[in-house]
């Protein structure tokens, strides 16, 4: 496998701006910002998308929410909200094969989102 780009940065190997971690996620800006505020959240466990949560794994999913809104409340975006993005695959617009959370906010978000 070649190397992971956001498990490159979860490990502290490739510097990024981070918003808030723990033992199992880690959230930092998005580099290419959709709103005032973009960031994305990721376990620090190479998973490839949301496909991987299935049986003993879609626990993860509650943690990587968990870390999505604790990301949202260190950017000030809970009182005005905020939106959560995750894409699955390549037709969903995913470009990096990690599973990751969009935490959007800051201006009041458009719908439908594209």
């Amino acid at each position: 496998m070649s190397t992971c780009l956001f498990c490159e940065i979860a490990s502290g190997r490739i510097k990024a701006e981070i918003i808030h971690q723990d033992d199992d996620y880690v959230a930092f800006r998005d580099v290419n910002p959709k709103a005032p505020s973009h960031v994305l959240v990721v376990p620090r466990r190479h998973i490839s998308g949301l496909n991987e949560l299935v049986g003993p794994d879609c626990g993860l999913a509650d943690g990587l929410l968990g870390a999505g809104v604790a990301a949202a409340h260190a950017e000030g975006l809970a009182p005005g909200g905020y939106r959560f993005v995750i894409n699955c695959g390549e037709d969903a617009g995913q470009s990096v094969a990690h599973l990751h959370l969009h935490v959007l906010g800051g201006r009041p978000l458009a719908w439908p989102p594209g």
